[in-house]
């Protein structure tokens, strides 16, 4: 008999029949019965093929849950380095113009050249009392000044950082009256003043209530924190 997979087993089940007796007519001999075999082999499904699935399943399950699951809590670690401190200028720009409506003359003293115009304070960091640009924002800056002559008069200028001349602006007597500029970049830190101031002796730079021929002007190139 051939061997059945085992997720199956064969139920066999034998029977014998005998075929009714019958008489020879012509002979009138009874004839011996026959006996006929049936074989009914019956495939039935093994209960266990969903059990042993079911089975497979679950240890599946399990070993996810292993393999996924959070295992005990580990010991504190330990604390971190503080970062850096951030920056703390909120405004990473400035840039300032401003001019003035009125003649000066300067006297045997140095004095700060201030201004009457405002074209534009970003920030207010031009003091126009004083005549000041105060540095909030650490950096490249660029800085100009325009100023008007007087006919025969001197005129001697200074671009101030701090207490420290930057750069000069300087005029001999003349039978005309001209116009004259300077220019230059600073590199300035937290709280440096940047300012003209006229030279102690007498010197003049022109202006009318009209026109402004008078005017500085700085901005910020690039800030040293970025």
């Amino acid at each position: 008999m051939p061997l059945l997979p085992p997720a199956a087993t064969a139920v066999m089940t034998w029977s014998h029949r005998r075929a009714p007796q019958m008489r020879d007519q012509k002979s009138g001999l009874n004839q011996i019965p026959e006996v006929r075999t049936f074989i009914n082999m019956t495939i039935l499904k093994e209960s266990g093929t969903r059990e042993t699935a079911g089975t497979e399943g679950h240890l599946g399950s399990l070993v996810r849950k292993a393999l996924l699951g959070r295992g005990p809590m580990g010991p504190k670690g330990t604390k971190g380095q503080a970062s850096p401190p951030g920056d703390s200028f909120k405004n990473q720009d400035a840039a300032f113009s401003v001019g003035r409506r009125k003649s000066l003359h300067s006297v045997d003293y140095y004095q700060a050249l201030v201004f009457d115009t405002e074209f534009v304070n970003l920030h207010g960091h031009f003091d126009m009392f004083k005549g000041k640009f105060y540095c909030y924002v650490p950096g490249i800056y660029f800085f100009n000044i325009n100023i008007h002559t007087w006919n025969f008069k001197e005129n001697y200028l200074h671009i101030m950082r701090n207490d420290k001349e930057q750069a000069i602006v300087y005029t001999q007597p003349s039978e005309r009256s001209i116009m004259q500029s300077q220019s230059l970049m600073l590199p300035l830190e937290l709280s440096d003043e940047v300012w003209v101031r006229l030279y102690k002796r007498e010197n003049t730079v022109y202006s009318d209530d009209v026109d402004v021929y008078i005017t500085f002007n700085g901005y910020l190139i690039k800030p040293t924190l970025e």
